[in-house]
């Protein structure tokens, strides 16, 4: 029950809550939206998702605001990238309207779960897209399924917002040139945990992958975009193997309401030696700032934060874009649904 919930205690998990809801695709349309109490699903042994990866994902948030109303961050833009993972691995695109309607759904049934506004915590909605086809031979499916479900978080930050270190390893990569990068596919994320786990075993809370091609620009962390300040510039690197953060997007725009200079451009290795302030940024996290990055195969180290603080732009972005989730400034870009 909600009323035995911590909701400051909540940890970046998996809550079990009351429904959630699915679509099914066959015969070239989308049926009608169901809705389940059940966490499970059946899926033939033979299914596409299982045997060549036709599995695509989103992840966005939904906020209990100020004035108590729930707000759902940025819905049509996960809707417009999810369609664009799904083309590019010739699955069904699902429409913007019916992923619309199955998200404000899948909250609605589950309001409860909306964490009150004040406790830091959110409700981490999570549709995922895969293939249902019973085939075998590699070629696409014919039949899909859309889950939706959800599930309270709390803060990212456990220990507050704080700069962390973060390492560059030049034995992995993450995709290859021009691979599915650019998608939010699972087996991306299936091929970051080797060095995932490693930098965690270093004391690393992320690795900071360079380019799969040349291993002389800064591509992503993993599961997060990078962005860095130079010189009054919001600089964030460009490459068709890195997946364009919704949370990235936001945030560039707001750099541009502040004043910045916006370039998306390659970051070379060396240009680290420059920078003033770094983050990771993604829907979990919003922005994780940057204190160190070490990097392990040359022994540099680029020293970000030298009295354990945050930078002043990446804070004030932080809290900007989190004063919009929560209903506390004025949505100008009219980023929020509201419910």
């Amino acid at each position: 029950m909600d009323n035995e919930i911590d909701w400051g205690g909540l940890s970046f998990g998996y809550l079990p809550t009351d429904y959630n809801v699915r679509c099914h695709y066959a015969d070239g349309k989308w049926g009608e939206i169901e809705v389940s109490d059940s966490p499970f699903i059946n899926v033939h042994i033979a299914a596409t998702g299982l045997h060549y990866g036709q599995e695509i994902f989103e992840g966005l948030k939904a906020f209990r605001g100020k004035d108590g109303k729930i707000r759902i961050f940025r819905l049509e833009e996960n809707a417009k990238r999810l369609r664009e993972s799904a083309k590019g691995l010739l699955m069904a695109q699902v429409p913007i309207e019916l992923f619309c309607e199955m998200v404000i759904k899948a909250v609605k049934l589950n309001e409860r779960f909306v964490p009150p506004y004040g406790s830091g915590a959110s409700l981490y909605i999570r549709p995922i897209e895969f293939g249902t086809s019973a085939q075998v031979g590699v070629k696409p499916g014919s039949e899909y399924t859309l889950v939706i479900f959800v599930t309270p978080v709390g803060p990212y930050f456990k220990s507050g917002f704080k700069p962390t270190k973060i390492c560059i390893m030049r034995q992995y990569d993450r995709v290859a040139p021009r691979g599915t990068g650019r998608w939010k596919v699972g087996g991306n994320y299936a091929a970051s945990l080797e060095a995932g786990e490693k930098a965690h075993e270093m004391g690393y809370s992320a690795v900071l992958y360079l380019d799969p091609k040349e291993k002389k620009y800064l591509d992503e962390c993993g599961p997060a975009n990078f962005f860095a300040i130079k010189d009054g510039a919001y600089i964030t690197p460009a490459s068709d193997s890195i997946l364009p953060s919704i949370t990235n997007k936001s945030l560039m725009q707001l750099a541009r309401d502040m004043g910045l200079e916006v370039q998306q451009r390659h970051i070379a290795v060396e240009e680290l030696n420059d920078i003033e302030e770094a983050a990771a940024c993604g829907t979990a996290a919003v922005a994780s700032p940057i204190g160190e990055i070490d990097d392990i195969d040359t022994g540099d180290k680029y020293v970000l934060s030298k009295d354990g603080n945050p930078g002043p732009v990446t804070t004030a972005l932080y809290n900007k874009l989190r004063a919009i989730q929560l209903g506390e400034e004025e949505d100008v870009h009219g980023w929020n649904t509201i419910l």
